[in-house]
């Protein structure tokens, strides 16, 4: 694809008061629905938080600019600050001037091309440790470096001007909640923790897709899931790295020493959509089409398989739209994009019709208001949620979202998943949250492609710190289930899933796949009574399988306990799931981050993860045995 005319850069916070003040005058006259919004293809308004350059645009300028944002969101991690950085296709940055950017909490940086080769990058697209006591270096880590995405761009790397261990490589430090798809990556090595900041340098979690990658440098990094993708080495590994199609994948042969886990092939993918702008410089979004038993990356051969939709097909809305004119939009055939923002969600959005695409911009954040379920997805094939994050509010909301009837629906097409990509959960964190569950799945064959489902471990209201912990959050930050899957044939790869108060997930449907689950059991329960079965048990598995399942796979898992509060609270096992040659358990394992106990790794097999043997895993290679 050639580039369209250079562009200047495109800041749109001036057209955005004009779509507030249409969007006002439409609220207030709640009778009438709001007619369809006319959308520029060549020039979409996306709202006051997306700048777009063009390859004239200044290399000075671009610095200038992404060092500003950066220096905004690097430490907002609680803030409501969204923003989202396009870049045109064509070439930024050069051996004489390379743009070297960092990203922060809530920033998309994305190309606009239709394959990542057309937009490149000649310089480098970073995340650091995030030092936490004031500034110093004193506890400098990635643990918390959460919620940012960058994709659909080539890097080739050029650390010139930085120090010596800084142009040792590029940084992608982060963990939970962060997506790197669609990238090509060359001219250097790729370091997956940031081994130059002063210690301890953790990070914990991360995922990559459909990306060509040089060596990369696994370091701290505790858990990872690549998919779809290539790679030219990789070094190190922590607890469990995950590889699924991807070409040069390390061996697993010697599992768990190093703890690898390598599929051949992807059992069922299907890629993000991504904007991008056509050779005659319209704005579409592409939509993958969804594979089976896939390798490698999906644009090696030209364009990625899928469709294309104009922008001017979609309903882009601002946290100034009501839910009443986005369901309006939905309802008459309008695709969805929402624009970097947070949206108080006071009535459900009801995604009803086949093939419909939901996606959000800069990490856009839909808030329960007033105990609202703030997203259901209908039992239709094809419909696509993708780059939303949901936030659970004050008042307990039944689920954030539901996929398919409670009760069942319609039996749905295999070739054509309901598909959620990089949408992420949270109960907690900015302000109190409560929900009893969190995601629930009812519907036949969906795929749930990278999700972090969050009850809060620490936040800015109600997380009060003490020397035991905050032990009011157990009763102010209330998240009963994190995810709860009752259809068939649902798979999923890159589950986070952390904190709930019982079940952080609950598989209910047959033939379930999972590749890649990771979980941390509570901090904060008070008590062991608080945290016991009403059967006896003590506590509650990180992942359980009901017992009248007869097939289930789950590669690559860790549960892991840190009872911060009272850590003399037992949980009895990391796993639970029938005893049946048709549930199967593949490279799994316990770890004790420093209180706490979990006694087995599954069903009373495998040893005790303990403060006798902290950070020491303990691992199932099977469950059952062959």
């Amino acid at each position: 694809m050639h580039a369209p005319p250079a562009r200047r850069v495109v800041r749109l916070g001036a057209v955005a008061g004009a779509v507030a003040l249409v969007a006002g005058t439409l609220l207030a006259a709640p009778a009438m629905a709001a007619p369809p919004r006319a959308v520029d293809p060549f020039a979409p308004d996306l709202g006051p938080n997306v700048t777009i350059y063009g390859p004239d645009t200044p290399v000075a300028q671009i610095q200038a600019d992404l060092d500003a944002l950066h220096a905004q969101q690097v430490d907002a991690e609680m803030s409501t600050a969204r923003q989202a950085v396009y870049f045109l296709p064509g070439q930024y940055g050069s051996v004489e001037q390379p743009l070297q950017a960092k990203v922060g909490y809530y920033t998309e940086i994305s190309g606009l091309g239709a394959s990542p080769e057309d937009v490149t990058i000649h310089g480098a697209v970073e995340v650091y440790n995030r030092c936490l006591e004031g500034g110093g270096t004193a506890n400098c880590l990635a643990l918390v470096n959460f919620w940012r995405t960058i994709s659909n761009l080539s890097i080739d790397i050029d650390k010139s001007g930085q120090d010596g261990c800084r142009a040792s490589a590029e940084f992608w430090a982060v963990s939970q909640a962060v997506s790197m798809r669609r990238l090509d990556v060359s001219g250097g090595n790729l370091s997956l923790m940031d081994y130059c900041t002063a210690g301890p340098q953790y990070a914990s979690g991360g995922f990559i897709a459909d990306s060509r990658l040089p060596s990369v440098t696994n370091g701290s990094q505790q858990q990872w899931l690549i998919r779809n993708s290539e790679v030219a080495g990789w070094s190190n590994a922590v607890w469990n790295q995950v590889f699924s199609g991807v070409v040069g994948a390390p061996d697993d042969a010697a599992f768990p020493n190093p703890p690898y886990t390598t599929l051949d092939s992807t059992p069922v993918s299907r890629e993000k959509p991504y904007l991008y702008v056509d050779d005659d410089g319209r704005y579409q979004v592409r939509v993958p089409a969804v594979q089976h038993e896939s390798r490698g990356i999906s644009w090696a051969d030209g364009e990625t398989a899928g469709r294309s939709i104009p922008i001017t097909d979609f309903f882009i809305a601002t946290p100034d739209d009501s839910v009443k004119d986005i369901n309006n939009a939905l309802a008459r055939g309008q695709h969805l994009i929402l624009t970097p923002g947070v949206y108080d969600v006071d009535r459900t959005i009801e995604v009803k019709r086949a093939d419909t695409v939901v996606l959000g911009l800069g990490h856009a954040t839909l808030t329960a208001v007033g105990g609202a379920t703030p997203l259901e997805v209908k039992d239709a094939e094809g419909i696509v949620v993708a780059g939303v994050t949901i936030d659970a509010g004050a008042e307990l909301s039944p689920v954030l979202v539901r996929v398919g009837k409670a009760d069942g629906g319609k039996p749905l097409d295999a070739e054509n998943p309901i598909t959620l990509s990089d949408v992420y959960f949270r109960v907690g964190g900015p302000h109190i949250g409560k929900t009893t569950t969190a995601l629930e799945v009812n519907a036949d064959n969906v795929l749930i492609d990278h999700t972090w489902v969050w009850r809060g471990d620490h936040g800015v209201e109600g997380f009060t710190e003490g020397v035991n912990g905050d032990t009011d959050r157990w009763h102010t930050n209330t998240g009963t289930n994190g995810v709860i899957v009752t259809g068939d044939d649902v798979t999923a790869t890159g589950l986070f899933v952390e904190h709930f108060q019982q079940h952080n997930t609950l598989w209910k449907g047959e033939n379930g796949r999972v590749v890649l689950y990771q979980n941390e059991l509570p901090y904060d329960p008070p008590t062991q009574a608080d945290w016991t079965q009403p059967d006896g048990t003590l506590g509650y598995p990180g992942y359980v399988v009901a017992g009248d399942v007869t097939t289930h796979r789950l590669d690559g898992a860790g549960v892991y306990v840190f009872n911060q509060n009272n850590p003399a609270i037992v949980t009895a096992n990391g796993f639970s799931v029938p005893q049946t040659p048709g549930v199967q358990l593949h490279h799994i394992v316990t770890v004790n981050l420093s209180a706490g106990t979990i006694e087995h790794v599954v069903n009373g097999i495998g040893g005790q993860a303990d403060n006798t043997n902290t950070g020491a895993p303990q691992y199932v290679v099977d469950y059952p045995a062959p």
